[in-house]
């Protein structure tokens, strides 16, 4: 994973950067003051309920759109008063591919090439180069209506390349793939980072963001209701535990009487100890069995994941339901 540092401990140059970026849609408040940084050449995965915000904020920092209040710079440029340096610097995939049906795969990538004011032959280089680096080449001549979803979003993709962006938006670009479109999808946009590509990615795929993104933020009710890396916002959720399962019965209430805090099955001769994982504490408690002579037969990990933050940080049932906004700092009711 990209680091949010230089070698010299100076931080990366933001690609992406937001100030109380605010939207609304009538008496509707969808954006209430957002607060991002994105470093470049990495992968920021935005996650929320359907009409969180999500789609918008991808539409305001693109430009398709205007906010009505804050400030955003994108590749450097004020999205205000620079737009088109920021289309200039962009590419952006929506849910909804913009492939022409009705062309084949070569003359959609030979349109786009022409939007770009490419040269016709450096708009058949770019163009073959693409096909071959998203595995298209021999479905190149076929109608593009004729491909399958994969294919279609693998196109899409390639369209959005022939600019050479240093930015893409990729709005939920994975929505109704099969799980090996959406792995290949996945490796594509690893490939991209790789090349140094900042990728902004909104996804209902909870395990798509955990496997992807560098940094997470969860959009609910207007504002970022929690941010950070996947470990980071997987600690802030209560339920963490180690399990020591035990054959001998001696060992087992020699260990369920002298630890504390422990949650006891004597059927299945296991203990629940509270946890959060962390390496610090697996070695305590390792310290602690080893010192003790008692030899548990399996020890497992068991930490919340990204469903459990989802659904505790979006809940509005969850009365008193609290994490931080930021690690590290301060609380906030995301009621």
């Amino acid at each position: 994973m990209p680091t949010s540092k230089r070698g010299d401990g100076s931080p990366l140059p933001a690609a992406i950067s937001t100030t109380g970026l605010r939207k609304s849609y009538g008496d509707k408040t969808v954006l209430d003051g957002i607060d991002l940084r994105i470093p470049a050449g990495s992968v920021f995965a935005l996650l929320g309920p359907n009409g969180a915000g999500k789609t918008t904020t991808v539409q305001i920092l693109s430009t398709l759109i205007s906010a009505d209040g804050g400030r955003a710079q994108v590749a450097g440029h004020d999205i205000a008063t620079a737009p088109d340096a920021v289309r200039a610097a962009i590419g952006v995939t929506g849910q909804f591919s913009a492939v022409d049906g009705l062309i084949t795969g070569e003359e959609n990538m030979r349109l786009m090439a022409d939007l770009h004011h490419l040269s016709k032959r450096e708009g058949r280089r770019v163009t073959t180069e693409l096909l071959e680096r998203f595995d298209l080449t021999d479905a190149a001549k076929k109608p593009a209506q004729s491909y399958s979803g994969g294919m279609r979003r693998r196109l899409d993709i390639a369209m959005t390349l022939v600019g050479d962006p240093r930015i893409i938006f990729l709005d939920e670009p994975t929505t109704g793939l099969d799980p090996r479109s959406r792995h290949t999808m996945w490796q594509i946009i690893r490939e991209l980072v790789t090349g140094g590509v900042t990728v902004f990615l909104t996804t209902q795929y909870l395990e798509e963001a955990d496997e992807l993104a560098d940094r997470i933020a969860v959009l609910n009710n207007g504002g970022i209701a929690a941010e950070g890396t996947a470990e980071e916002l997987k600690r802030l959720i209560p339920g963490g535990h180690v399990r020591l399962r035990f054959s001998d019965p001696a060992a087992y209430q020699g260990a369920a009487a002298a630890l504390r805090e422990v949650t006891r099955n004597d059927e299945a001769l296991t203990l629940r100890i509270p946890s959060d994982g962390s390496q610090r504490e697996l070695r305590s408690l390792l310290d602690w069995l080893d010192s003790a002579g008692v030899e548990a037969d399996e020890l497992t990990v068991h930490t919340p994941d990204l469903d459990d933050v989802f659904f505790a940080v979006t809940s509005s049932t969850v009365t008193g339901s609290t994490v931080p906004s930021r690690p590290g700092q301060h609380q906030e009711d995301v009621r």
